[in-house]
């Protein structure tokens, strides 16, 4: 691309706080000393700042004294709002994981596929001025115009739809740039409404806090290409172009125009450069991305580290091979599994190498499928219906959960839940069952719920009445799944213990029960359900009843290897207790068949609830266990947890009201307009 002799300027964007979508930045044609600029008709007069540098360390960069200014405002002029340069420090603290700001930017890329992007390469490349590493990004999608890369620029703003994109609060590339580096520059060429245009965008904390600004002040150069050569677009005159310029060669690791030029040449007739330079160090002077370990790969230094450099064991090693611990500090093991879904015509291009998608759901041995429905209040369902209908949003009515063993168990304890939102991943290997407890070890979930909302990190979810209900029912679904399938790994089912326990120690009978079962009852034959202790004193032979019942059959489906079966998870039916009687109807459910042929009680005994039976026309009562103190604290967290589910869901009605009385009021006003419009052209 030529470049035409410059003729005009550009001018110096100020970010603004606001979302609206005409008011995006505040324009500056003024080319002042640092001490003294003027923004409108006010005058500030600033103080010069003090020499202490800038720190390196990203958590120590924030920490200086605000230099203070004195603001003359005009006449008749309203006094302008600012965006100190620290807030851009202390709003990119929201990332307290440097991946989770990669996956913000991986998430910009894919977000293009709908306008044709093809791959986001992700790489190391040199700073031409001090040959300090700097972090790439590039794709091949629609680019941004002028007008999009002031919005890009923007805090608050975003232009995505939430239904078939990821980022939605316009923040995300704030945070996630100025958490990886001190500076960015975007380079950007898009072709829109018949015109070609590239442009390019500085946002350096370096440039704001060397010059004592207390603005967040970008400069932007905007060219039409159209004609195939650079000219440049003139916004106000030819010395702020030039100032502008200027400003970005200065701050840029670019020192000449033609060396900024050169930049575009592959990026192609449409694509988006991001490139972080002057990158975080950690607490150690070394930078925190570690570029020399692994050609192919980036990592977190100290994450690699483990924060010790002592030897590990055997079972430690072969536990920090497992991804779960790799997408720790590995790059590419992270963006391996942080989409769900695999691309069919994208790629994400990591160091050279295209990262290879990976699911471990299908790697899961005796996998099974659980459907769960969210159940939302009236309030709140209405209110989602009405957002679906106005910006075109499906609503999830179920998710499928992919539950099973990982094929390394039972040698590796690894368990927890990959649960994704809009195909990107959230929360990973996120662990339901309390510390130190060994039920679900080496059993993993996959699941996609779109019906919570995610933080704004996109690395947890918003603790709502619904997220809380999911965590609830995935402990459900992980201790199920452990009690039918524990064995198939070679460990002792829950219910087992509690039977070798009760052979050791056995109750006392209720005498009078036990004579009068002993005449009811006729000899040699076996009673379904009835401890061994009361056997004994009945004198009764092991034969089983010729009459059971023939409801009498197992509650869950027994799997077979690399099989699925499918449960529905409804959250207004709770767990029935299990009852076993001898006559059709006399009860619901029954317990779980163990391999000796008759009905095990250990379900009942867990679960503390009697067990009744029936014969003829008599009922016996059976005592059971007395109940541990583990179940009692059981019962007061489930009761806590309810209680809490209770307030949450009172105040989440309460906001859905107010919303849809907001939402039915633009609704109205929207169909008056309309109804304006349409008078109007008659």
């Amino acid at each position: 691309m030529s470049l035409k002799p410059d003729k005009g300027g550009m001018d110096v964007v100020e970010i603004a706080s606001s979302d609206d979508e005409e008011g995006v930045g505040m324009r500056r044609s003024d080319n002042q000393p640092v001490q003294t600029h003027k923004v409108g008709q006010q005058s500030i007069e600033r103080i010069p700042p003090s020499e202490k540098p800038l720190s390196r360390s990203f958590w120590k960069a924030g920490a200086y004294v605000i230099t203070p200014t004195k603001l003359t405002p005009a006449p008749d002029q309203l006094e302008h709002a600012r965006v100190h340069p620290k807030f851009l420090h202390s709003n990119a603290t929201s990332h307290k994981w440097a991946f989770g700001a990669i996956a913000e930017l991986l998430d910009n890329a894919v977000d293009e596929i709908c306008n044709g992007a093809t791959f986001v390469k992700l790489d190391r490349i040199d700073n031409q001025k001090d040959n300090s590493p700097a972090l790439l990004f590039q794709d091949d999608g629609g680019g941004m115009d002028p007008e999009s890369v002031r919005k890009c620029m923007s805090l608050g703003y975003s232009s995505k739809k939430s239904n078939k994109t990821i980022g939605q609060y316009g923040n995300g590339f704030k945070t996630s740039t100025m958490r990886l580096g001190a500076d960015v520059i975007v380079l950007s060429r898009a072709s829109r409404n018949g015109q070609a245009t590239q442009s390019i965008g500085l946002l350096s904390y370096t440039f704001l806090r060397r010059t004592g600004q207390d603005d967040v002040i970008v400069p932007m150069v905007d060219f039409d290409i159209s004609d195939h050569w650079a000219e440049p677009i003139i916004y106000s005159s030819e010395e702020d172009w030039s100032a502008n310029l200027k400003t970005i060669l200065e701050w840029s690791p670019f020192a000449s125009k033609e060396e900024l030029m050169q930049q575009f040449e592959d990026i192609g007739p449409h694509g988006t450069k991001v490139l972080i330079y002057n990158l975080w160090l950690n607490d150690e002077g070394i930078f925190e991305l570690n570029f020399d370990d692994d050609d192919e790969d980036i990592r977190l230094r100290d994450e690699a580290n483990g924060g010790s450099l002592s030897k590990v064991t055997k079972r430690t090693a072969e536990l920090q091979s497992h991804i779960s611990y790799r997408i720790r500090y590995s790059l590419r093991a992270y963006a391996s599994i942080l989409y769900l879904r695999k691309f069919t015509n994208f790629q994400i291009i990591l160091r050279g190498k295209p990262v290879q998608q990976f699911n471990i759901a299908d790697e899961l041995k005796y996998p099974k499928v659980v459907i769960y429905k969210p159940q939302h209040n009236t309030a709140l369902k209405e209110y989602l219906l009405l957002q679906c209908l106005l910006f075109g949003i499906k609503m999830q009515a179920s998710a499928e959960t992919t539950i099973g063993f990982i094929k390394e168990a039972p040698a590796l304890g690894v368990s927890g839940f990959n649960v994704y939102h809009k195909n990107r991943l959230i929360r990973p290997f996120w662990k339901v069952t309390s510390d130190g407890s060994s039920r679900g070890d080496g059993v993993v979930g996959v699941l996609e719920a779109n019906f919570i909302e995610p933080a704004h990190d996109k690395q947890d979810f918003e603790r709502s009445s619904l997220f809380i209900r999911l965590e609830t029912k995935l402990k459900q679904m992980l201790m199920d799944y452990w009690k039918s399938n524990c064995h198939l790994m070679g460990h002792q089912p829950p219910g087992l213990r509690v039977q070798n326990m009760q052979k050791e120690h056995p109750a006392q009978s209720p005498v009078g029960h036990s004579a009068h079962v002993q005449k009811e009852f006729p000899a040699k034959q076996h009673i379904v359900g009835l401890a061994a202790n009361t056997e004994k004193v009945m004198n009764l032979d092991h034969q089983p009843i010729s009459c059971l019942p023939a409801t009498l059959q197992q509650d869950e489906i027994n799997e077979q290897p690399g099989n699925r079966c499918r449960t529905s998870f409804q959250e207004e039916s709770p767990p029935v207790p299990t009852i076993i009687g001898l006559r059709d109807g006399s009860f619901k459910e029954v317990a779980s068949v163990d391999g000796s042929g008759f009905i095990s009680p250990d379900k009942i005994c867990e679960e503390n609830i009697q067990l009744f039976m029936r014969w003829e026309n008599g009922l016996f009562y059976l005592a059971l266990p007395t109940p541990s103190p583990m179940m009692c604290e059981e019962r007061r967290q489930k009761e806590n947890e309810l209680k809490q589910t209770i307030s949450v869901l009172e105040r989440e009605l309460e906001e859905a009201k107010k919303k849809c009385a907001q939402i039915a009021s633009r609704l109205e006003i929207k169909r008056k307009q309309g109804i304006l419009k349409s008078v109007e052209k008659i």
